[in-house]
């Protein structure tokens, strides 16, 4: 069995990105952040071993794997997985829809 790759788009790592900056400024420290971080790339390892463990997105060819107030957005291709949207849930949720348009 090939391995499977998962793949950071740009968008998605720039989210992931402003969303670390917001909270190491509130929190004057970035201990929230590495801990979402570590939680991130937990659920990467289980994407990794179950691809389709995410809730299906209806419509988009999508999925989402929802952790604490986010979700990895991601689509699987042949052996990668690209993640689409680091999604912070307290955001309207039509927005992801709008990101899956594109």
């Amino acid at each position: 069995m090939d391995a499977i790759i998962v793949i950071w788009t740009n968008l998605a790592i720039t989210q992931r990105n402003k969303i670390f900056e917001y909270w190491n400024k509130r929190n004057r420290s970035n201990s929230y952040s590495k801990r979402i971080n570590l939680i991130i790339y937990e659920k990467i390892d289980l994407l990794e071993s179950n691809p389709l463990i995410g809730e299906e997105i209806e419509d988009y060819n999508a999925r989402i794997i929802h952790f604490e107030n986010y979700g990895l957005v991601y689509k699987i291709e042949k052996h990668n997985i690209y993640i689409l949207s680091f999604w912070d849930s307290k955001q309207n949720p039509k927005k992801i829809l709008e990101i899956l348009k594109k």
